[in-house]
């Protein structure tokens, strides 16, 4: 059975909705980020980390691509083409999405005081918006990679429902349906439960 280190409202949720779907067994550790719990699995204390075995891998993308080429879903086989398509677009969406709303949060609470710098919030919104236009002129189904739900996708919709809490604008009506019909799947609505 797997153990998922990282409380619910972060990057472990991924983790969690990633072995939901695969209805993989795991334990769960709502460690919050810097903690004791998150220091006895990854010295830095971010979060999340996953335990197979005696193996700790730390990274949520890390973890997911390992969760989903061990288990072979949510992933097209690696080494083809349509992998390398998976790949790019999650690649894409760590630089465009989570790096933008990354640096927010960091201004926001993350960094001590007097290293935030609040103004810069506003040009990562823009940054935000024009990534999400880019994004929903790539979206031509209900998935982004295909004719099924894969990594990317579980990564495209934490980050668009972390930007709605963190305040950025909202996306157009195609995106804001594609992560609708996302957080509506019965693995996403069991973690978000929790």
């Amino acid at each position: 059975m797997y153990k998922v280190i990282g409380a619910v409202k972060s990057r472990a949720f991924r983790v969690l909705w990633a072995l939901e779907e695969m209805g993989q067994s795991y334990e769960h550790i709502p460690a919050a980020p810097r903690s004791d719990d998150a220091k006895s699995y990854n010295p830095s204390g971010k979060i999340p980390s996953l335990v197979d075995g005696d193996e700790v891998l730390t990274d949520s993308m890390a973890i997911l691509t390992y969760l989903a080429d061990k288990h072979g879903q949510l992933t097209a086989p690696a080494g083809t083409p349509a992998r390398a398509r998976q790949d790019a677009i999650t690649f894409w969406l760590i630089d465009e999405f989570d790096a933008i709303l990354w640096a927010a949060a960091k201004h926001s609470f993350v960094l001590p005081e007097d290293k935030r710098m609040p103004a810069i919030k506003d040009v990562l919104k823009e940054e935000f918006a024009a990534s999400a236009a880019q994004l929903s002129a790539r979206l031509d189904g209900p998935f982004l990679a295909g004719n099924s739900l894969t990594v990317p996708d579980i990564l495209a919709c934490h980050c668009l429902n972390w930007a709605v809490g963190a305040g950025f604008p909202r996306v157009d009506e195609k995106l804001f349906n594609y992560g609708k019909a996302l957080r509506q799947r019965p693995a996403f609505q069991a973690v978000a439960a929790r």
